[in-house]
């Protein structure tokens, strides 16, 4: 047997693995249905009676303050006058415009306009899954002995720890991609009984398959980082603790104490704005603290503009790092 597939079958054949990958399929599920529960089919029946509950408010809240106004016209020279504007003619006055008929409406899966999100999720979930599996697969190799016995018959090491990641990564990247397709398939199915397909172009899939092939290069990386943190400190309960420590104190600590001070797009310094950023291709920071105040348009804050060649950037930069130091330590230290 070559070692790709003993790896590989070692990978699949983990208890903790499986198990893994069945919490995170039913949690994806679990939102799925909560996805169609809340929302439901929207048809002319429907519109028409939104369209005349918004009417029927418009015109009850412009009835009330058509009756403030000539109070407040009454009131000029009484007593009363205080209760109101020096002018009467500054009093709100609602217009139709104001009193949307979607505002109305039950909730309904748009899937051009909301499928975006759900591949985040997607991404998101399975990106946590596979740094797990990626440290855990790894790190029971060096905790366990099972990598020493393993270089007794195969002592190429760089050799070895490539083809386990190459296992990983390959396996990974086919469950990833079937699920990618159940998930699109199972939204599609969610929009045509509860929601709307419209508007779903040529280019709106293009877009999409895009975006879903981005949450699979997220989920890669991530599983990449893992198990190079965890072939690192040998150990799965290192990447875990990196992971622990970057969210506590470099995250959270950190990004406190960068608002205290005031510190532009302190926002910039947290891994879910660059990870967002990867999948949404772009995102806009504003800083309120330094927000430059216009009579005309109010206050405009400055931007910082992140993109997502910058995300995939950092991304390349930290596979580098993490998996090159895995494999220059194992290359170069004791296997004990």
């Amino acid at each position: 047997m070559s070692l790709y597939r003993a790896e590989t079958r070692r990978l699949t054949k983990r208890r903790f693995t499986r198990w893994l990958v069945i919490g995170a399929l039913v949690v994806l599920v679990l939102v799925a249905v909560g996805v169609a529960l809340t929302n439901k089919k929207v048809g002319p029946a429907e519109i028409a009676e939104a369209k005349a509950e918004a009417t029927a408010s418009f015109q009850e809240n412009l009835r009330y303050a058509q009756e403030e106004l000539q109070r407040c016209q009454a009131a000029v020279g009484t007593a009363e006058a205080s209760r109101y504007p020096t002018d009467c003619s500054q009093m709100y006055m609602p217009t139709e415009e104001e009193y949307d008929y979607r505002g109305y409406m039950d909730s309904t899966f748009d899937f051009r306009a909301n499928f975006g999100n759900m591949i985040t999720t997607w991404a998101a979930l399975l990106a946590m899954m596979a740094f797990v599996v990626g440290a855990s697969y790894v790190g029971a190799e060096w905790s366990t002995g099972g990598m020493m016995n393993l270089l007794l018959w195969r002592p190429q090491r760089l050799k070895v720890l490539g083809t386990k990641l190459g296992a990983l990564l390959s396996g990974l990247a086919v469950l990833s991609v079937v699920v990618a397709v159940l998930w699109t398939g199972l939204f599609v199915l969610i929009a045509s009984l509860r929601g709307t397909l419209d508007g779903m172009t040529a280019g709106a899939w293009q877009s999409f398959a895009l975006t879903e092939l981005r949450g699979l290069v997220l989920i890669l990386v991530s599983a990449a980082v893992g198990f190079g943190l965890a072939s690192l400190g040998r150990h799965t309960a290192l990447a875990l603790g990196a992971v622990v420590g970057a969210i506590v104190v470099f995250q959270f600590g950190l990004v406190t104490v960068l608002s205290l001070a005031q510190v532009k797009y302190a926002e910039a310094w947290l891994l879910p704005t660059w990870a967002l950023t990867w999948m949404d291709k772009k995102v806009v920071l504003q800083d309120y603290n330094s927000c430059n105040f216009s009579a005309v348009s109010g206050c405009q804050p400055p931007e910082l503009t992140l993109t997502w060649p910058m995300a995939g950037g950092l991304m390349a930069i930290a596979v580098f790092l993490v998996v090159g130091a895995a494999m220059w330590t194992m290359r170069s230290r004791d296997i004990t």
